[in-house]
């Protein structure tokens, strides 16, 4: 099944994100080896070159390590792996609190909002 990319956004940019999230949720492990360009491009029913082009972003962040001979893998430095996580997750925060805030929400309210959902 293709991935869903929107027209908002490059689409390079887009699959850095999709690949992004699932190197910090664990859906690629720490060292493992990547699939190929090609079958990503597939599975995502992209170009390879806008693959490569979204491989070359992960690379100079450091995500994953070209081994020529042996393909992608990802990184084993689970320091920067949770760096990006949480900075992922402050991203997220930031724009849930930005909307609140538009909506009308106080932080209190939020937070009540927060810890209501949390206890369902």
């Amino acid at each position: 099944m293709a991935w869903e990319l929107d027209n908002d956004r490059p689409i390079y940019a887009q699959l850095v994100d999709r690949i992004q999230m699932q190197i910090v949720s664990g859906y690629y492990q720490p060292g493992g080896k990547l699939p190929s360009v090609r079958e990503l491009a597939s599975v995502a029913a992209v170009n390879p070159n806008t693959m490569q082009k979204a491989f070359v972003e992960l690379e100079r962040s450091g995500l994953i390590i070209t081994q020529r001979t042996n393909g992608r893998n990802v990184t084993e430095d689970t320091e920067l792996i949770e760096s990006i996580k949480q900075g992922m997750a402050r991203g997220h925060m930031e724009f849930f609190f930005s909307k609140m805030k538009e909506l009308g929400y106080t932080g209190e309210e939020i937070k009540a909002l927060i810890d209501n959902e949390i206890a369902q």
